[in-house]
């Protein structure tokens, strides 16, 4: 399943791109030199006896939910839209504010613990800002959905965009790698997690690239057309009011 992207993309950001490099820092700077981005992070939650399946977010400050209270991180409105219609889940938000593709790799094993029905993969942002290698980000995505899909995990692929300072080589190429792993393992494919919010200043946070309580319930909105067709089993018999 596909959401088709805007056009506007690449302007949009171009035109953050000066707050995107002063916020992330350095293509060489080291994940945990991420400032304001590591302290704002979200933790993933604990694993609970006796949860129900599970929906986990894998990502980084996107995902966390930086500059946003827990309720209104993507993961939270997913949970809550899932108590809406009556799904029974628990969500996990394993969102880590400056993590790239080789930080969400690095702790999969862990975030994947207990009955983990879904997997949503947001990672690639802090990749495309850094100018990390392109097949470097690749890889460390195939072995994500390679291992989730080996324990029966159905894969949820979100694409980034890349800022243009590197060019349009590396961004086409960027953009290219999402959308060839979608087709690669047969996944869900939602080709740009900030559809419709990146670069609207009215959407977005002060800084300019994290979305604010609104940006974040439209891109929960896009994550739920993505998301509901692949829930297993059905409703409760009494949907919470909305």
């Amino acid at each position: 399943m596909n959401v088709k992207r805007m056009p506007r993309i690449l302007r949009s950001l171009l035109a953050v791109l000066p707050l995107v490099a002063a916020a992330c820092g350095s293509a060489d700077a080291p994940r945990t030199d991420t400032g304001a981005e590591v302290r704002g992070a979200v933790p993933a939650q604990p694993e609970r006896l006796g949860a129900p399946r599970r929906i986990v977010f894998l990502g980084d400050s996107l995902t966390a939910g930086l500059g946003l209270v827990r309720e209104q991180a993507v993961p939270s409105l997913i949970q809550d839209r899932l108590a809406d219609e009556g799904y029974s889940y628990e969500v996990i938000n394993a969102g880590v504010s400056g993590d790239t593709s080789a930080g969400g790799l690095s702790r999969l094993d862990w975030s994947l613990d207990g009955d983990v029905e879904v997997l949503v993969i947001e990672l690639g942002a802090n990749d495309g800002l850094r100018g990390l290698p392109v097949p470097q980000m690749k890889r460390n995505l195939d072995a994500i959905i390679t291992r989730a899909k080996a324990r029966d995990i159905t894969v949820i692929l979100t694409g980034m965009e890349a800022p243009p300072n590197y060019g349009p080589l590396y961004t086409a190429e960027f953009r290219k790698a999402f959308r060839d792993l979608a087709d690669d393992h047969d996944v869900v494919f939602v080709p740009f997690y900030l559809e419709g919010v990146a670069g609207i200043a009215s959407l977005n946070n002060g800084d300019g690239i994290h979305p604010n309580a609104e940006g974040s319930r439209l891109i929960a909105g896009t994550i739920w057309r993505a998301l509901e067709p692949v829930l297993s089993g059905t409703r409760n018999s009494e949907p919470a009011d909305r």
